[in-house]
């Protein structure tokens, strides 16, 4: 199965490469050249094996909520010159993920389940079950961690550590709740419900700017509109479209990203069907078609798209 899992330029102008755990990044002085490959992780693991299509779907997602919330916060893209390629401004990335969750879903149910009743200093109510929306939406921050594990942080302590001064903290959380109430609007359209989402920023210059990745199903969790009531009633589990069925897949498979656990192995039917729920995504998300891209010449043809770019 043809997938694009890494890839490994030089250009002449270049500064500096960064691999993510899903993207390759090739910066340029003010610019950069971001790659969203076909790998996938959870549990902060990049598993073994990458997912056709993937990496043109969170790309184009992106691209699509990106410009659709530029009024809010200005962003970090310049052009969308190839399907996995996007060109951007070199911005200085704050340390933390802007965490927004409107349901009690994925590790916030997995702390609430554990007997906790506050996450990152936000507190939540008794007798709540999974998958209940939330009074109101929280923030629960985490750190931006290089290596291993993001944490969970509280806004007190992200301003009393000096990760983010307190004036820059709360202009992230006031741009995290409007970009959040507009995915949640553009979902509703579709027939989504948008559970819960990560938002990172950048700065240059003293001037903020909303970086990375919005509303894709790596960063945030989508439960079908149309049923929620019902399900959530009869206590059954919520149809939804995110990559938390690939989390629930490994822990059944007995791994979360812990010492000494191996990574279950996945065969090419999983693997086939992962990439077809990343499509359906797309389609349901965006209410477009998606269009496959053509794997053969793809390195030469998304070096040749960085290259006219930067």
């Amino acid at each position: 199965m043809q997938a694009l899992k890494e890839t490994n330029f030089h250009f002449a102008k270049q500064t500096g490469f960064y691999r993510g755990k899903v993207r390759d990044v090739y910066y340029f002085q003010d610019k950069l050249a971001v790659v969203a490959t076909d790998r996938i992780s959870a549990f902060d693991v990049v598993l073994p094996r990458a997912i056709p299509f993937k990496g043109q779907v969170l790309n184009q997602i992106a691209a699509t909520f990106l410009k659709a919330t530029s009024d809010i916060v200005p962003n970090w893209v310049l052009s969308h010159p190839d399907p996995n390629v996007t060109i951007g401004i070199n911005c200085e990335p704050f340390k933390v993920e802007m965490v927004i969750r409107g349901y009690l879903a994925g590790h916030a149910w997995r702390e609430y389940q554990s007997g906790k009743r506050a996450i990152c200093g936000a507190s939540l109510p008794e007798g709540l079950r999974e998958n209940d929306k939330l009074p109101e939406p929280i923030i629960t921050p985490t750190t931006k961690a290089a290596e291993g594990h993001d944490e969970d942080i509280s806004p007190e302590d992200i301003i009393a550590t000096g990760i983010v001064s307190e004036e820059d903290y709360r202009q992230l959380e006031n741009y995290t709740r409007q970009l959040f109430t507009r995915g949640t609007e553009m979902a509703a359209q579709q027939g989504l419900l948008l559970v819960d989402t990560k938002y990172e920023f950048g700065k240059v210059d003293e001037k903020i700017y909303l970086i990375d990745e919005v509303h894709t199903p790596d960063s945030s969790r989508y439960f079908y509109a149309d049923g929620y009531t019902e399900r959530q009633k009869d206590g059954q589990t919520q149809k939804q479209l995110s990559k938390e069925f690939v989390r629930k897949w490994l822990i059944e498979n007995d791994f979360q990203g812990k010492a000494n656990q191996r990574v279950p192995e996945m065969d090419d039917d999983w693997i086939q069907s992962i990439s077809e729920r990343y499509i359906e995504l797309f389609e349901v998300v965006t209410g477009t078609p998606f269009q496959k891209t053509d794997y053969n010449q793809a390195l030469a043809r998304i070096e040749a798209s960085i290259l006219q770019n930067v």
